[in-house]
């Protein structure tokens, strides 16, 4: 059979898997089990739970969101594997000058973020532990390219930024760090697949998770070559990407109890706030045959 891993540029692990493809990685990986791998880019990591099951791809990867999202609607995925966390990956900003000091003051703030991805986790864990709730007590806005000199003008009161975006605009000034991401949230890149193909062929995920790793292996050896790559695919410059891309932990780690408790817990604070139109149990995304989450090797 032909694996398809699907590809967006928030998994940094997957597009630089992808991206070096000339160094045949995934297919080193594949080839032993009589497989091959292709790769099917798109644009919005909220879709993987979707494209699972619609069958376009075979193995997928996001932030900590999408994958209860789509338990929540309905789709039967198996975490395979997770990041390190991540805690300086992003951050949610504000001016200098803003009164805003902790959590409590967005009561009532207009606040721009990426909705749907690891931000909103972020963001409804911030205000929940500080007794306050992302469906009431904000306006939670889709970050667009506009978001930062928005916030610098004042028309809205904070950002969530991440990678280059974050190096940039830290880099220009005039900012502070309201919500530190790793003070709230591990934040880590989360893996996952369809339970078809987690149950009966275990070695295949065992096989690209393999391959992940080595292309986390490359890009921390690597961090100006991969910044170059991103730069030249995605914009930015090349000095904001390697600034944000030695900020990640390039290690894949295997599903555990800690990390499936924080994505229930994620899980529990999105429904009671109407993110999510239904309940999730987070340990049901486990593959059964197994009796216990599939190792990153």
């Amino acid at each position: 059979m032909t694996v398809t891993m699907g590809v967006h540029a928030s998994n940094p692990s997957l597009y630089h898997l992808y991206h070096l493809t000339r160094h045949g990685f995934a297919q080193q990986e594949l080839e032993p089990l009589g497989e091959s791998v292709a790769f099917h880019p798109y644009s919005n990591g909220v879709r993987t739970g979707e494209l699972l099951s619609r069958g376009v791809i075979d193995f997928g990867g996001t932030g900590s969101t999408p994958p209860v999202t789509a338990q929540a609607e309905g789709h039967d995925l198996v975490y395979t594997a997770v990041s390190a966390p991540r805690p300086e990956h992003g951050a949610l900003l504000v001016p200098e000058d803003s009164p805003l000091r902790t959590a409590a003051d967005l009561k009532g703030a207009r606040v721009h973020l990426a909705i749907g991805s690891w931000q909103t986790h972020l963001i409804a864990k911030a205000l929940d532990d500080a007794g306050l709730s992302y469906a009431d007590d904000i306006t939670a806005e889709r970050s667009t390219e506009d978001s930062e000199q928005l916030l610098r003008t004042g028309a809205v009161a904070a950002w969530v930024a991440q990678g280059p975006q974050l190096a940039a605009a830290r880099r220009t000034g005039g900012l502070r760090t309201l919500i530190r991401t790793g003070d709230v949230i591990t934040d880590r890149s989360v893996f996952f697949t369809r339970r078809d193909l987690a149950e009966q062929r275990p070695e295949i995920i065992e096989a690209l998770t393999r391959a992940l790793r080595r292309a986390d292996d490359w890009a921390a050896a690597h961090p100006r070559d991969a910044a170059r790559i991103a730069s030249a695919d995605l914009g930015g410059t090349v000095d904001d990407w390697e600034s944000a891309l030695t900020a990640l932990p390039w290690r894949i780690e295997e599903v555990g109890d800690a990390f499936l408790a924080e994505q229930q817990e994620a899980a529990d604070i999105f429904h009671r706030t109407g993110f999510i139109e239904r309940p999730v149990t987070v340990a049901d995304a486990v593959a059964r045959t197994a009796g216990s989450p599939a190792k990153a090797g």
